[in-house]
């Protein structure tokens, strides 16, 4: 019911600024980072949507969910997964894409923003006047109502499984709306900077596991691939989250020399500006790398061994002579 409502508000701002637009994109030259690295800079931008994270717990629900409508064979469960995965990414494109498009335009008269927030705020009293408040209140809690329940409950069912014996399910539920709730007033600008580090340092370490499930069906399931992936991995994020911490920490004595190894941790990295996307970037597509190869050379003796089991033996029972 919440995310209809959501999408339902949404798109009256959406519409309204499509019909009369502020200014033309096409006008508004990009800005800072932008200006020469805009690919990076949306890749790091796009960690603070927390989408991947989220995926982490989302997954186990949506799987049960699926086996609660009578699907229970692996294939049908991947097939179902799959085909809703794909049509949630393509309609949340299009959501980015607009939102995107729309807060482009509002550049022309308002100027850049702190945040997506003041961005949205603008539009909606640009063109709604007074009631553009109410309107964009009544979508901001229809959006962030229906994700925090989601998180809420996943994150309690999550902790419920780890740690049995230490807090019930309702326990651990109460707990995380405590604390979510405690921090929801802190103001977006410092809820971004504070976890800014954070989800520069699990992002990376996050997508290896996705990307990882992708070769488990050539492959099977081979633990130390697995570990070693993640162990890289963290270890290059975690100087990422170094340069990612607020400057009063970063100017600390006892972080210069770990700032300094992060500064030059691997010559082949670009080290500017948008230096933790782009090592994000390498690293990860080396990861990859190294775990396409792995699983090809594994293929190849998964056949080899499969020959030796069958072909041989039957080529013995025909009488044909293997050498």
């Amino acid at each position: 019911m919440l995310n209809p409502l959501f999408l339902f508000f949404l798109a009256i701002v959406i519409v309204a600024a499509l019909r009369e637009p502020m200014g033309s994109v096409w006008t508004m030259p990009p800005t800072g980072a932008y200006a020469e690295n805009a690919f990076f800079t949306g890749l790091l931008e796009g960690y603070n949507t927390m989408d991947v994270l989220a995926a982490l717990a989302y997954g186990s629900i949506l799987v049960d969910s699926i086996r609660r409508l009578g699907l229970s064979s692996p294939a049908d469960l991947s097939y179902s997964t799959i085909l809703s995965g794909s049509l949630s990414t393509l309609l949340m494109a299009l959501i980015y894409l607009a939102l995107t498009y729309v807060g482009a335009q509002s550049r022309a008269v308002y100027g850049i923003d702190a945040n997506g927030g003041d961005v949205l705020a603008h539009i909606a009293a640009h063109y709604f006047g007074a009631y553009g408040g109410v309107l964009l209140g009544i979508t901001i809690t229809c959006a962030c109502l229906k994700t925090s329940i989601g998180l809420v409950t996943a994150c309690a069912s999550t902790f419920a499984a780890l740690f049995p014996h230490s807090f019930s399910y309702t326990k651990y539920t109460v707990i995380f709306a405590a604390f979510s709730f405690a921090i929801s007033n802190v103001g977006l600008s410092r809820i971004i900077a504070y976890s800014l580090p954070c989800s520069t340092f699990l992002y990376p370490v996050a997508i290896v596991p996705h990307r990882s499930l992708s070769y488990r069906g050539l492959i099977g399931y081979r633990r130390p691939l697995y570990v070693w992936s993640i162990v890289g991995t963290s270890a290059a994020a975690f100087f990422d989250f170094l340069r990612a911490l607020p400057p009063a920490l970063q100017n600390a004595s006892f972080m210069d020399a770990c700032l300094c190894t992060a500064g030059g941790a691997s010559p082949r990295i670009p080290r500017d500006g948008l230096g933790c996307a782009r090592a994000d970037w390498f690293l990860c597509r080396r990861a990859h790398l190294c775990m396409a190869k792995n699983a090809q050379l594994l293929t190849r003796r998964r056949l080899f061994d499969r020959m030796q089991k069958y072909c041989i033996p039957y080529s013995i029972r025909r009488g044909v002579r293997v050498v």
